[in-house]
Formats: C-alpha cells, sequence, structure tokens
C-alpha cells in the first residue's frame, strides 16, 4: 500500500481580491509548482467566503466587515449627549438626503390629503388641523436640519495620531476577518503581501506559535511605504508605523528592487538585506497566445501605423499627461492605453486629449490575463514609462519594463533614476526628461529611428534575468530555509496559464476535481472543439457537453458559465462574474479565449457570449464568431423565444395569465428579437422543449438530458396505502400550482394521499422527496414537459402534467405522462389510486422513456450534423 508525503503549506495572503495582482498570482502558482500545498487567502466582493480553484491553487476569499472602522469613526466623532441628538438617524450625507427625500414625500401627500378635504365643508375642519401638522412637522424638520449642519461644522478636523489602529482602523477590521481563516488553514508558512496584510501574517503566525504550532511568516513590500504618496493623510502616518512595528517580527523580508531592499534595512536597522524579487513575467508563456487578439489589433489599426503603448495602472504620477501632450507633436502616431477600468485620471487624460486634439490618435483597450500581457502587447511599437519623479519610482524598476522587454518593444522611458539607468547600460530605449513633452517628443523620434537596434540588445540574458522563472528560484529557496521544510515533487500537467474556476460546498482540505465535477472531455486537441454557453440553465449545457462528447470520440468541450447572485451553481469549466463582464478587460478575455480555441459554439439562450461587447444578445457576437472560423449553433430553452400571444391562444391555461405585471410586455419584446435573429442569422436552431418548434418552426429537438443513472429508483411505487403525491414549483405562477393545489390538498384531507409540496428547498433535498414519491405533479400552465418531468419519469414515477396536443405532435413522439387539466385532476388522480398496478407499470414505462429520449443520446444524435467540420 503506497503512502503520499504530506505537501507543507503555504498561505499567500493579500488584502485585495487577487484579480490583477499578477505578483501575488505568481508567487501562488510558483509554490504549487515547487510542491508547496497553497492556499491564495484575499478580500471578496460580496459578503459571503467565495472559493475556486487558480490551476493547482485553493482560492479563498473573505468578507470584510467595517466595525473597527465605524467604532473608531464614531468615537472620533462623538460630541457627548448633545451630537447623539443632533445626527441621530443621519449616518453621513446619503443619509441626510434621504431624510430630506422622506420629508419632502410626507409633505407632498399630507398637503395633497388637505386639497381633498377642502373641497368638501365636511373635510374643512380636519383640513384645517392636517394644516397644522404640516406647519410644526415643516418646523421640526428645519430645526433638525439645523442643528445637523451645526454640529458637522463644529467636528475637528481628523488629523493623524501616529497610532496605525486610529488612523487607519481597517488594518483590523481585516486582521478579524482574514485571521481565523489563516490559522483554521495552519500553515507552515504565511507570505504576508502588501502594507495592508503585513500585521495579519505577524498576528496570525504569533497566534498558531501560542497554540503550540510552528509557523514561519515573511512580508513582501511591494513598494516604499514611506516614499509613496498616499491619498489620505491618515496613511501617510498609519502605513509606517504598522510597517515599523512588524518588519523586525518577519521570518524575512522580500521586496522589488535592490534600491527599496537596501533602503528597508536601513531604516529598519534589519539584520539582513530583503530578498529581491522583481515582478516579472513568466517566460514560458510568452508565444502561447498565437492568433489572440493584440494591442493593435484591438485598435483596429494597421501594421504600418506607429503604435506607442502604455500598460498599467493609470495615476497622475505615472506621467502619461506627458505622452498625451506630445502627441499633439506626432502626427500620425498613435497611442494604445491598456486600462482596466475607466478612472478618473483616465477621464482626465482623455480630456486632454480632445483639447490637444488627438482624441481620435488614443485608443483605450482592455487588460489581459497576466500571463498573456507581453503577446498582447508585442505587436506595439515602443512601449512607454513616463513615471514622474517620485521616491518609488526612482527607486525601482517598473513591472511593465520586463513585460515590454519579453514583448519585443524598446522603451520611452522618463529620466527616474533607476529605470533610466537601466535603458540607458542596455541600449533597450531612449530616456527623456520627466514631464517635458517636448523631451517626450524627442525621445520618441529617436526611439522611431533606432528601433531595430534597440530590439537587438534584448539579449537572451536579460530575458532570462527578467522572467519570473529565475526569479521565484530565491523565494521558493527562502521558504525552505525559514521553515526547514522541503516539499516533494509536484504533480505533473502544471501550468501557468491557469484559469480561476469557482467551487461551491468545498471543505477545505478537498482536492480539485475537474473531471470528476466535469463529466465531459476537456477541451483539447480533437477534430471538434466544442465551447457551450453562457446561461446553463439547469445545468443543461454541462448535460450536453457530457452526452456530446461519451458518444464521440472527436469532440472535446468547454462549458462557460455567466453567473449571478440569482443562478444556481451547475458544472461549469469556466465561471464568469455577471458585474466583471461590464469591464472591457473581462470582455475582450472572452474573445481570446473562445475565437482561436473553439471550432464549434452552442451559444444559449440567446445571450451575448462575450459579456456586453457588442450588444445586449448574441447577434452582436456573430460578427467576431464567424470571421474566427467559428461554427455557431443557437440553443433555446424557454422563455427567450416563447410567444405569449401564440400561447395563450393555444393554451388556455397559459402561464402569462399569471405572470407578474409587466413580466409579460418585457419578455414578448426580448422574444421576438430572438426569433428575428433565429430566422435571419441562418444558423442551424435546437430547442430543449417540444413546444419551442411552434415558436421557431426551423429548429430541432434536442431533448432535455439528465442524469438517468443518478435518478434511477428501486423503491416500489404505489405500494402504500396513502401514495406519495409530490410538486415542486421552482415558481408558483409558471407550474399553475395555484389552480390545482386545491384539488390535491383536498385528496390529502380526506386520506386518499399522502401530498407534500416541495418549495424553497435545496435541490438535493428535491431529489430526496422524488425518490419518496408514489407519483409526481408537474406543470399545468407551459403545455409541455420540462427537466422536473424528465428527472421524475427517471426516477421510475408516474408523472402527471398539462400537455397541449400542438406540442407533442412537433416533436412526433409522444410522452408516458398522464395528461390532465386543471378541471380534470381530481378525476385523474382517483383513476391512477385505483388502479396502483397500472400507476406502477406507467412508472417503469417513464423510465424506459427517459432513458430513450432523455439520456443524452437522443441529444447527441440531434447536434451531429452540427458537429462536422
Amino acid at each position: 500500500m503506497s503512502t503520499s508525503v504530506a505537501r507543507p503549506k503555504l498561505a499567500v495572503i493579500v488584502a485585495n481580491g487577487i484579480d490583477g495582482d499578477s505578483r501575488v498570482q505568481k508567487t501562488a502558482l510558483a509554490a504549487a509548482r515547487a510542491g508547496w500545498d497553497v492556499t491564495l487567502i484575499g478580500r471578496s466582493s460580496s459578503k459571503h467566503t467565495q472559493r475556486s480553484w487558480f490551476g493547482p491553487v485553493k482560492v479563498v476569499r473573505v468578507p470584510v466587515a467595517s466595525h473597527m472602522k465605524r467604532r473608531v469613526a464614531a468615537r472620533a466623532g462623538q460630541g457627548g449627549a448633545r451630537a447623539h441628538l443632533t445626527q441621530f438617524g443621519i449616518k453621513d450625507r446619503a443619509g441626510l438626503e434621504q431624510l430630506r427625500a422622506a420629508h419632502g414625500a410626507w409633505v407632498r401627500e399630507k398637503t395633497a390629503r388637505i386639497g381633498w378635504l377642502s373641497q368638501s365643508s365636511a373635510g374643512a375642519p380636519a383640513a384645517v388641523g392636517l394644516k397644522a401638522v404640516v406647519r410644526a412637522r415643516r418646523g421640526a424638520h428645519k430645526l433638525r436640519l439645523k442643528a445637523y449642519t451645526w454640529e458637522q461644522r463644529r467636528k475637528p478636523e481628523e488629523k493623524p495620531t501616529g497610532d496605525w489602529r486610529k488612523d487607519w482602523p481597517a488594518l483590523l477590521d481585516l486582521d478579524l476577518a482574514f485571521g481565523p481563516v489563516i490559522e483554521k488553514l495552519a500553515p507552515d508558512v504565511i507570505h504576508a503581501n502588501d502594507i495592508t496584510a503585513i500585521n495579519l501574517g505577524a498576528m496570525a503566525a504569533a497566534r498558531l506559535r501560542a497554540s503550540g504550532r510552528k509557523c514561519v511568516w515573511l512580508y513582501d513590500a511591494h513598494e516604499y511605504v514611506a516614499g509613496v504618496e498616499w491619498p489620505q493623510p491618515r496613511m501617510n502616518t498609519a502605513f509606517p508605523a504598522v510597517e515599523k512595528e512588524f518588519i523586525a517580527k518577519a521570518d524575512a523580508v522580500v521586496t522589488v528592487s535592490p534600491e527599496i531592499a537596501e533602503v528597508i534595512r536601513k531604516d529598519y536597522g534589519l539584520a539582513k538585506t530583503p530578498l529581491v524579487v522583481r515582478n516579472t513575467p513568466v517566460r514560458e508563456t510568452i508565444g502561447g497566445a498565437a492568433g489572440r487578439v493584440s494591442v493593435r489589433q484591438a485598435c483596429g489599426l494597421d501594421d504600418g501605423v506607429p503604435l506607442l503603448v502604455y500598460s498599467g495602472w493609470i495615476s497622475s504620477e505615472r506621467g502619461l499627461g506627458t505622452a498625451v501632450e506630445g502627441l499633439a507633436q506626432l502626427p500620425g502616431y498613435h497611442l494604445a492605453i491598456v486600462a482596466g477600468k475607466r478612472s478618473p485620471e483616465l477621464v482626465r487624460l482623455l480630456a486632454l486629449a480632445e483639447e490637444t486634439g488627438v482624441r481620435d490618435r488614443i485608443h483605450v483597450v482592455p487588460y489581459v490575463a497576466q500571463h498573456e500581457v507581453a503577446d498582447y502587447l508585442s505587436t506595439a511599437d515602443l512601449g512607454l514609462i513616463c513615471s514622474q519623479r517620485t521616491i518609488n519610482y526612482e527607486l525601482s524598476l517598473p513591472t511593465k519594463t520586463a513585460e515590454y522587454l519579453h514583448a519585443g518593444l524598446p522603451i520611452i522611458a522618463s529620466d527616474v533614476k533607476t529605470l533610466s539607468a537601466f535603458v540607458r547600460e542596455h541600449g533597450v530605449g531612449e530616456v527623456f526628461v520627466s514631464g517635458e513633452a517636448g523631451s517626450f517628443v524627442e525621445a520618441v523620434t529617436r526611439g522611431f529611428a533606432h528601433v531595430a537596434d534597440m530590439k537587438a540588445q534584448i539579449t537572451e540574458s536579460i530575458l532570462t534575468e527578467l522572467s519570473w522563472e529565475h526569479q521565484c528560484e530565491g523565494l521558493m529557496a527562502l521558504y525552505s530555509e525559514i521553515s526547514g521544510l522541503t516539499p516533494p515533487a509536484a504533480a505533473a500537467g502544471f501550468s501557468w496559464g491557469a484559469v480561476e474556476r469557482a467551487i461551491t460546498d468545498a471543505d477545505d482540505d478537498e482536492e480539485p476535481r475537474e473531471e470528476l465535477e466535469r463529466g465531459w472531455t476537456p477541451l483539447g486537441k480533437t477534430p471538434v472543439r466544442l465551447g457551450l454557453g453562457p446561461a446553463n440553465y439547469a445545468g443543461q449545457l454541462a448535460a450536453f457537453a457530457q452526452a456530446v462528447t461519451r458518444e464521440r470520440s472527436d469532440v472535446s468541450a468547454e462549458v462557460v458559465k455567466h453567473r449571478t447572485a440569482q443562478t444556481h451553481e451547475y458544472p461549469a469549466d469556466v465561471y464568469v462574474e455577471g458585474k466583471a463582464l461590464k469591464n472591457l478587460d473581462v470582455q475582450l478575455e472572452q474573445v481570446q479565449r473562445m475565437v482561436p480555441r473553439y471550432t464549434h459554439l452552442i451559444a444559449d439562450a440567446f445571450r451575448p457570449v462575450f459579456g456586453g461587447l457588442n450588444g445586449d444578445s448574441i447577434e452582436g457576437d456573430l460578427p467576431a464568431l464567424r470571421n474566427g472560423g467559428v461554427k455557431v449553433a443557437l440553443l433555446a430553452h424557454g422563455s427567450e423565444v416563447r410567444d405569449p400571444a401564440l400561447h395563450r391562444k393555444r393554451n388556455p391555461y397559459s402561464l402569462f395569465l399569471d405572470a407578474p405585471e409587466g413580466y409579460e410586455e418585457k419578455l414578448a419584446a426580448i422574444a421576438e428579437r430572438n426569433r428575428r435573429i433565429a430566422r435571419e442569422s441562418g444558423l442551424p436552431v435546437f430547442v430543449t422543449t417540444p413546444d419551442l418548434l411552434l415558436d421557431l418552426p426551423m429548429a430541432t429537438w434536442a431533448p432535455l438530458v439528465v442524469d438517468v443513472d443518478a435518478w434511477a429508483c428501486d423503491r416500489p411505487v404505489m405500494k402504500r396505502e396513502r401514495p406519495v403525491v409530490l410538486h415542486a414549483p421552482s415558481a408558483r405562477w409558471t407550474k399553475g400550482t395555484d389552480r390545482v393545489l386545491p384539488v390535491l390538498q383536498d385528496l390529502h384531507d380526506r386520506g386518499r394521499i399522502d401530498f407534500r409540496l416541495a418549495e424553497q428547498v435545496s435541490w438535493n433535498t428535491v431529489r430526496e422527496m422524488v425518490m419518496e414519491a408514489d407519483i409526481v405533479i408537474d406543470q399545468f400552465a407551459i403545455g409541455t414537459y420540462g427537466t422536473f418531468a424528465c428527472e421524475g419519469m427517471a426516477a421510475g414515477k408516474p408523472v402527471v402534467a398539462y400537455l397541449d396536443k400542438e406540442s407533442i405532435a412537433a416533436c412526433g413522439v409522444t410522452p408516458p405522462i398522464v395528461n390532465a387539466t386543471p378541471e380534470t385532476l381530481g378525476s385523474v388522480m382517483e383513476g391512477l389510486l385505483a388502479d396502483p398496478e397500472g400507476t406502477a407499470r406507467l412508472g417503469e414505462e417513464s423510465a424506459a422513456f427517459a432513458r430513450e429520449y432523455h439520456d443524452g443520446t437522443a441529444t447527441a444524435r440531434a447536434l451531429d450534423g452540427f458537429l462536422t467540420r
């Protein structure tokens, strides 16, 4: 019997959301490659803990409250009993405006009532009394606003105290949130990234040691903290203070440049100079993004157009305004600004571009994943670093230096000390005087004249030195040095190009189980590479992927799920947060992942697969998919194409009779648009339920897929005196629940059945209730059968539902579902109860039907024609 060697645990912690922090992501991946059991801990964007896998790295994002921040703010703002009275119920400026709005609404309502009362002599006395009430309330409201404003003016200006706990109490909130998570993990090593995590690493390590566990920690100083021009005065005192308190307690210190390492050593009297680990690209991934969108393509420029590029965070100290001003003296030159979000500084720069007449030559293009940056930038001509003379920029080599050089781009650099010395020493760029547009123009002109010569100076030794593979070697050795632990060799199959994948209900000890969770052949080197996305309603895209790759060895698949707070978690390869899809970088990432990698795409629910890049439907994405040679099919599930008027006409029990107000009008417009897309696109169209063939006559029925083996049930049916009858509506109005509930409740009250209603319960609970049932009651509002009916049939249960004849005739297959209307349900149920043996046989027929039509075989067969090369 073989035994596996336990891997030492490493916690990589950072107080941000992790996304976009390439240094932290690469650190975690490098440690996993070296054999460590790595957990990457960051901050959640919601009130809930978020868990995912980033390749072999477990990711935990922790929600952070603001209790200490509010407590300190409340104490600082206290003015005794008077302040409690004047500020009561008004938290801030927004609260003040809400109070004003509420008062205004009250006054409008009461004065309108006065008008109505005044219209009759009987109501006149009441109108006079109400006027007095309104006057009194108005006076009290004005007095309260004056008191609030007066107290606000009395508050002393908040000045830094020098105590980081008071100046920046958010650090305490971070420790309250992160600390228990780190301590439960009990890592052997903690890697605390950046100043906002230094107290987290120190406190967690100390508490673990106090409990008898061995734990060491290191502090990774991403910048020279004392040299940063922080946006708030209290940060200027808090961050150096917290660094001073904890840095000497660290078992090791790491930073980003030799210059900063030496300054830190002197400032704090450290016994050892911090290890330098530059933030550089992963060289192994460069060249792996061939065929994907480049920065020149994103700008829409031909190869011969001179293109400058700036990639990185946008802030005033980055000095990009110098380049915008200089562009006016460089006719024909274009500038690409790689930006993740539309920040205030970017807005200012674009306004400056309008003033100087160069806005048409500036292109704002999205970020890409950290391992794709060099390839993305490589089609530009020169890379820009326009840093102003701040301490940090003088002392360090910016990350983008290595990114530009790996992209093969010479650099136009400002004359900040470390950067300009590097560029001049190696001959890989031109230097200009920081902040001077004329000097910038001269440097660019010289740069374009000698591009080939400068590119030749980007040597193998420079690229090796400035590669993450080289830089992280010292870090991996440092982990072992301070911990005394050497991890075993990592498992094969490591990739630097990891894509984060969400997980749910995962234990801290759970290992990634991609094959088990996925159940389909992952996208690979097969003749047909099928993408499926982005709705994945009821997990049907995952089920389609399983069915197709099971039946066809020439197909591999990738399922993409666009996720919102309202969606359920179903298996997928890639989860994309709905909020994130508003960002250009995330949208472009979808284009880059799909177009070069897929040969075929099933786009379900007519939703855009790239996010909102080209509009709010799949129609806007089709040109890019066609140009990329991707063969597309459309898949409809229901309401996104169902015609409400047609449905009402053929179905006397239509769900639209009970739809929430405004729902039908909104849905009708969406469905009409989607039916038009289906007609005009000329693409193959598939539907999962038979009734949709009436809305889309050109479509092919691709039956719903359920795991018939997982739903198979050997529990006897109709053997109890009171058979168990189950109804499980996801929403009552869509199932016609309220129309049939009285009938079922009456049968229950008379002792004829044991009726059970499953509402707002988990999927696992519903599944167990189906297994326990004798009869399953589905819908009486749609006229067809859906996923729940298929699951009930797969479990061998007789299913009762309303089926309209036209829908069933459209697909040419009649399911063994007992057809009933709300009016006939009582008599139908009595008939089933009177013949328990016949009803049980109906359950057997249902199981056989589900296996024949809904195990995925028929669905894969329906898709065969589309899945040709």
